[in-house]
């Protein structure tokens, strides 16, 4: 092995977890202590016509912003480079290399444009930079497939300047790494360096790189990491611990007291507001070969027991497992949660018996309803009040408790509540338990809202109450430790998630006083003015 060269891509793979707006300040202190940790190979962020900005941000509108606003300086010996997915920034418009700016370009492809990237490739390096292949989720070629991308990367760009394993999913094993690296090496032209670009769902980001470095080969070899393993999802190989095991193992004199330091004052201050990491649902994704964004938009619904979770994973289509769908993601999430069918019209007939004319208090379990505990209570008592509370009922003797999460529902019928539920959680018998059909109680102006507080007041709006009381709508905050009064009930949420959801219920309570008069009787965010 001739050289190991280390490739930092926190400013590009870690801007997938805060849409790269670092901000100037972040971003040149996380380049300057990368440029004082010696690692060779510093990726500054994405090209892209379209999200691209010029400034504070490391999505790029073109390549000459990054001098321009960004790379005043180059320190000497260090690459910088860009990267660029298929179809999504134009070749022809990319100004030739002056050397002020970045030196080379990552092309990332999926593998049906396996045989369209080879004239972009050309034209970048016609036009004087360093090219790199980077075809994503390498695991899905299949030998042969493998084998003539490797045929025509040697004929049609031997003077690429690396050829890479991309482990997209973080689905790698050392069988597969084994076999891929086996392939490559033996067939990729002896003058073109090997790279390795890894995720870490199953915490083998580390064990992989080391596998790739005991990999006997003549080759250069290049691995990418990214501080922290800041990245999408799961996250990636962790810079720090690379280059602490290549000073061990390999001679090398990497610095890491300027990575730690970095660590502490910008990367850590992001974990506040962002998370990123091994997690259950990166797992999931990686043992169902899909794109983590399906986990994480199943999971972060909060709606799903994580068993239902594994298996929404699995139902997803072979085609579209590669490129998260929303659209398609919501209507799986929709037919998986309908999937038992409800004439629910005597259970809502008899709920309207119960409902029609009466003021309802409502309890969500937000942190306000411990501290409002006797006005709460003097409520429930109140003539001509029903009672409901949302997937709690250990602080108050409700008249009803309604659930929407599995693992409530046996619980509150064990401690002797009457329940209402819908059908995405059980189809019972049991005459304690009024179901609703699930698909019936959940659009709000045409899309899919199923949180317990929507559909319960869906539900109430329909059986005619004469006024509702909200307590415990406390609102979403970044801090979960404010939003339940339960911690079990705890799950992180992004600022931009917290923003939506606080917004969206804000705008459906407004609608909702158009028709009922409602109140608010602990604090809530969503009496507040709009964001």
């Amino acid at each position: 092995m001739r050289s190991v060269k280390v490739l930092d891509v926190t400013l590009r793979d870690g801007g997938c977890v805060n849409d790269f707006n670092f901000g100037q300040s972040y971003m040149d202190q996380i380049l300057a202590a990368l440029e004082a940790s010696g690692v060779e190979c510093i990726e500054l962020g994405y090209l892209d016509n379209k999200k691209g900005s010029e400034q504070g941000r490391t999505q790029y509108a073109n390549e000459q912003v990054i001098p321009q606003y960004f790379l005043k300086e180059k320190k000497p010996g260090v690459t910088y480079l860009a990267m660029m997915d298929y179809g999504k920034f134009d070749v022809d418009a990319l100004q030739p290399c002056d050397g002020k700016g970045i030196d080379g370009i990552r092309l990332a492809f999926h593998k049906k444009n396996r045989n369209d990237m080879f004239a972009l490739g050309r034209k970048i390096i016609d036009k004087g930079y360093k090219f790199f292949i980077q075809p994503m989720i390498t695991l899905r070629y299949s030998d042969k497939e493998l084998l003539e991308l490797i045929d025509n990367v040697n004929s049609e760009l031997p003077d690429a300047s690396g050829f890479y394993i991309v482990d997209s999913f973080g689905e790698m094993r050392p069988n597969d790494m084994d076999r891929i690296m086996n392939l490559v090496d033996h067939n990729l032209i002896p003058s073109m360096p090997l790279g390795f670009h890894s995720h870490n769902n199953l915490q083998m980001s580390y064990s992989n790189a080391v596998s790739l470095l005991r990999f006997p080969t003549n080759r250069d070899i290049m691995l990418d990491c990214s501080i922290m393993g800041m990245g999408k999802g799961a996250g990636n190989l962790s810079t720090e611990l690379l280059v602490e095991h290549m000073n061990l193992f390999f001679g090398k004199k990497y610095r890491t007291e300027p990575l730690l330091s970095v660590i502490d004052r910008v990367i850590n201050q992001i974990r506040t507001e962002y998370t990123w990491g091994y997690a259950i649902e990166y797992y999931l994704s990686s043992i169902n070969h899909c794109t983590p964004s399906y986990a994480g938009h199943f999971y972060n619904k909060h709606m799903l027991p994580i068993d239902q979770v594994a298996e929404l994973l699995s139902l997803i289509r072979e085609d579209k497992k590669i490129s998260f769908d929303k659209e398609y993601a919501e209507q799986l999430y929709l037919e998986y949660n309908a999937r038992r069918e409800l004439d629910d019209t005597a259970a809502v007939n008899e709920l309207r018996r119960e409902f029609e004319g009466k003021r309802i208090l409502l309890i969500a379990p937000g942190r306000s309803i411990t501290d409002a505990g006797e006005r709460i209570l003097n409520e429930i008592n109140t003539e001509n009040t029903v009672s409901i509370s949302l997937n709690h009922w250990q602080l108050f003797p409700t008249d009803f408790v309604f659930v929407t999460r599995h693992e409530a529902l046996q619980p509150a019928l064990a401690a002797g509540r009457k329940v209402i539920t819908a059908t995405s959680v059980t189809n019972t018998n049991d005459p304690r338990v009024k179901v609703i059909d699930y698909q019936k109680w959940i659009l709000v102006d045409g899309e899919v809202q199923d949180s317990s507080g929507v559909m319960a007041l869906n539900l109430i709006k329909e059986c005619r109450a004469s006024e509702i009381l909200l307590a415990g709508f406390d609102g979403f905050h970044v801090n979960v430790s404010k939003n339940y009064y339960d911690k079990g009930m705890n799950h992180p949420i992004t600022a931009e998630q917290a923003k939506a959801r606080n917004q969206f219920f804000r705008e459906y309570v407004r609608e909702l006083r158009k028709t009922v008069p409602v109140s608010f009787i602990t604090e809530s965010v969503y009496e507040g003015e709009d964001e």
